[in-house]
């Protein structure tokens, strides 16, 4: 009896100094951080600038009457600009951004005028606009939106002084006005440390818009009084706008990217 006794206690004690030594040796294992993410609701600001190109299709008409002169055909031009502006962003379902803008536009886009009836051709400026709309995005990464916009546009083009086509003055002109029209775009937003910059709330973006501003009937006016001038002729054209800008954007709310909660 006594031997079978030490036996069980000698195999008892070999399975625990065997169990011991297996919990020794198992390796600490670190749970895995949470994934990172970034916050992208709340207020920013932004200005830069860029370039842009403008189509308009004219036409010639009489000032009484309204009776079309020429067929309609399509000028062109291009130029430089400036923008400034505000917006708010809302980030939702993990990956997605909805957001309102407003900004505005100011600079030097010229476009070609022509009146071949009389002989006379001549620049109008788009000098400035603003635009108001909303934006769609998606994260293609934490810090990185890929986004398409639309909404309404204004915008104010300025006087045009008409020179014959071997460049002489003629004493016509055109009066500046305002158009009303809409615009659709897209960009990259993107925060600036993707570049190996340090810089908490501050980020670049860079997009594509084209703008379209309704047709609108503008009539030669005598240099001197003011009133329509001898050619008895009206310039209808509407105007189509396509620009690319960068500019830095600073978020109010940025501190991320953070650590997600669970």
């Amino acid at each position: 009896m006594k031997k079978i006794l030490l036996a069980l206690t000698a195999v008892a004690a070999m399975t625990g100094s065997a169990s011991a030594a297996d919990l020794a040796a198992r390796p600490y294992v670190k749970a895995p951080a949470p994934a990172p993410v970034a916050n992208w609701t709340g207020f920013y600001v932004f200005g830069g600038g860029g370039g842009g190109v403008s189509a308009s299709d004219q036409s010639v008409q009489s000032t009484v009457g309204q009776i079309p002169l020429t067929i309609t055909q399509r000028q062109g031009g291009s130029g430089w600009f400036g923008t400034v502006g505000l917006g708010y962003d809302w980030q939702f379902s993990g990956t997605w951004v909805a957001g309102v803008f407003a900004d505005g536009q100011f600079g030097s886009i010229r476009a070609t005028v022509q009146d071949p009836i009389a002989g006379i051709t001549g620049n109008q400026k788009l000098e400035d606009s603003w635009a108001a709309g909303v934006r769609l995005g998606w994260l293609v990464a934490p810090n990185v939106l890929s986004y398409v916009n639309g909404g309404y546009s204004g915008a104010h083009f300025g006087s045009t002084n008409f020179l014959t086509l071997a460049g002489a003055p003629t004493g016509i002109h055109l009066n500046g006005f305002n158009r009303n029209g809409w615009f659709i775009g897209g960009g990259v937003e993107n925060n600036l440390n993707i570049f190996g910059i340090t810089a908490p709330g501050w980020f670049m973006k860079t997009e594509y818009r084209s703008a379209f501003y309704n047709a609108k009937n503008q009539t030669e006016l005598d240099n001197v009084t003011n009133l329509p001038a001898i050619t008895g002729h009206d310039i209808r054209a509407n105007s189509w706008n396509q620009t690319i800008s960068t500019s830095l954007v600073y978020r109010f709310n940025w501190t991320g990217p953070v650590v997600a909660k669970y």
